[in-house]
């Protein structure tokens, strides 16, 4: 797959699980990434010392995972000018929507792409990490598109082809 070019940071390595969508995609799609267990909370310190390298590393595009408060994916964004994606997960009897909430209202200058509660969450970050990638690499977008063809052909919304 080559140097890694998505970073996949979630609160908690038990929030894995709920990003399988995301992984699924990216290995479609050839896409090399890379997954880290970092709170926000618990460890900014490790949080802020991920952050300060990825493109340095060639990392294009951060996606990041959390439930609850879920201030992961603003965290990230304040430090890195790389495009941020949030995933909110389920993780409370609020069924996700606190994590939504959290995700996506945030400051001016410091933008989080938020994608939706559920399986489709992920994948969609998977996607949206794609095409920004797809911008500057033309070997990608066929494979996007070929991709996207066959969900479309299939009549299914799921990430698998």
């Amino acid at each position: 797959m080559g140097a890694i070019r998505v970073a996949i940071v979630a609160g908690s390595v038990r929030d894995k699980e709920q990003l399988a969508g995301a992984f699924a995609l990216l290995d479609d799609l050839g896409i090399a990434h890379e997954f880290r267990a970092l709170s926000a909370h618990r460890d900014p310190d490790g949080l802020a010392a991920f952050v300060r390298d990825l493109d340095a590393r060639g990392v294009r595009v951060v996606i990041a995972a959390a439930g609850l408060a879920a201030h992961l994916a603003g965290a990230v964004a304040s430090r890195t000018l790389l495009p941020v994606i949030g995933v909110p997960l389920v993780a409370s009897p609020l069924g996700g929507v606190d994590a939504l909430l959290s995700t996506l209202q945030m400051p001016a200058g410091l933008p989080v792409a938020t994608v939706g509660i559920g399986k489709e969450g992920p994948a969609n970050a998977a996607f949206l990490a794609a095409e920004i990638l797809a911008l500057s690499d033309a070997s990608l977008a066929p494979r996007l598109a070929a991709h996207r063809e066959a969900l479309r052909a299939r009549g299914r919304g799921d990430t698998t082809a």
